[in-house]
């Protein structure tokens, strides 16, 4: 099933994917904050080990044929600078730089969270391209499964009555 999107749908995305890593951080104990502030979209806080996480999320849909497309999450096109913006972000909140990636289709969703060391040590390939990206097919999917410092969470979407077809 293709998914249809409307006008807003990628801020609409984007904010669904701010507010499930911040809602699955809550249930592991964090305090988290949804902000306004280039280069973290998340700040989050573990009272029971002091750990301040600055997050930056990327969220996006996937249309049959396309599940396995890589997701951007670092561009330095056009004088950008992303992961510095995260750097500076998270110096200024005192906080560890952090990656999520919330990627849906019309029957699942992963949510991947990493720190951006551990994505630099392990899944950055080069250093001078222009986009640092997460990758989605199958091998790099179960990669990250077997990767107890990439945090994942799958959700199977299951729609009993929804069709708008009439």
């Amino acid at each position: 099933m293709e998914i249809r999107k409307s006008s807003r749908h990628s801020r609409i995305i984007g904010s669904f994917g701010e507010s499930l890593i911040s809602n699955m951080l809550s249930r592991s104990g964090f305090e988290t904050a949804l902000v306004d502030y280039t280069g973290i979209d998340v700040i989050a806080y573990n009272p029971s080990t002091e750990r301040r996480l600055g997050i930056t999320v990327k969220s996006r849909t996937r249309n049959p044929g396309k599940e396995e497309t890589h997701v951007n999450i670092l561009s330095y096109r056009k004088g950008k600078n992303d992961r510095q913006r995260l750097l500076d972000a998270s110096v200024a909140f005192n906080c560890d730089p952090w990656v999520a990636v919330y990627v849906e289709t019309a029957e699942h969703a992963d949510l991947y969270l990493t720190s951006l060391k551990h994505y630099d040590e392990r899944y950055r390939s080069r250093t001078d391209k222009a986009i640092d990206d997460w990758k989605m097919g199958k091998q790099y999917k179960e990669t990250y499964s077997h990767d107890p410092d990439v945090k994942h969470v799958e959700i199977n979407f299951n729609p009993t009555n929804w069709d708008w077809k009439s």
